[in-house]
């Protein structure tokens, strides 16, 4: 990203992961924030039509510590899709290790949300009681996965809009995509599916709220 706008989206996520931020006022700033990322992201595209290498593919490797160490790759993933990146989840001992690829803005995009949005969770999980009587784990695994669900979703339907308003610009990240699924196949010729998981949790239908409310990267806020 640009110097600018990179100082005044980590201004603005700093400010979604003081858990003093309210949920009202996270949602004041949601829809600007996945915007202006995804406008970001489609500049970046087409300003790489006419020279590939100023956007190349790459790729690096995510570990993610515990506790639900699966749970937070799936929100890596969650993040990754929509902004036109690739993850592959390595075999886990404690630890989940996920190999990302994609065009360079892409990967920042995908780096820069995911670790604010990790530190957002965290927020509100703490501030989100287990229900009396149940598992603790599994109603925050729950969460976390409706978390995952409703950000994922608002970056969807960021990127959409973005792409939308460009004119070439689908037939461009159609192509790019393709060419991120491309290195992901030839570096994982053998790639098996994860089979779905089944949750006990009741926390999803809260995690989804407030993936709803998260920060996704920026705001109109001054640079001082």
């Amino acid at each position: 990203m640009n110097a600018g706008l990179l100082a005044r989206v980590r201004k603005l996520l700093a400010m979604a992961e003081d858990p003093a931020c309210t949920p009202g006022e996270a949602e004041a700033f949601t829809e600007k924030a996945a915007e202006l990322i995804a406008k970001y992201g489609v500049d970046q595209a087409m300003l790489a039509v006419g020279n590939p290498a100023a956007d190349p593919i790459g790729d690096r490797v995510v570990t993610i510590d515990p506790p639900y160490a699966r749970d937070k790759a799936g929100l890596l993933a969650a993040v990754a899709s929509p902004l036109r990146c690739r993850v592959v989840h390595l075999e886990r001992r404690g630890l989940a290790r996920s190999h990302l690829f994609g065009h360079a803005a892409d990967l920042e995009r995908v780096e820069l949300l995911f670790t604010s949005l990790l530190v957002q969770a965290a927020h509100g999980l703490s501030a989100s009681p287990v229900p009396f009587g149940e598992s603790a784990a599994a109603y925050r695994r729950s969460w976390l996965v409706g978390y995952s669900q409703a950000v994922s979703a608002r970056l969807w339907s960021a990127e959409k809009n973005a792409a939308a308003e460009t004119p070439g610009a689908e037939l461009v990240l159609v192509d790019r995509t393709d060419l991120v699924e491309l290195k992901r196949d030839e570096t994982y010729p053998r790639l098996a599916k994860l089979p779905p998981r089944r949750l006990q949790g009741s926390g999803r239908i809260r995690g989804y709220r407030a993936g709803q409310e998260a920060h996704l990267g920026s705001a109109e806020v001054s640079d001082s």
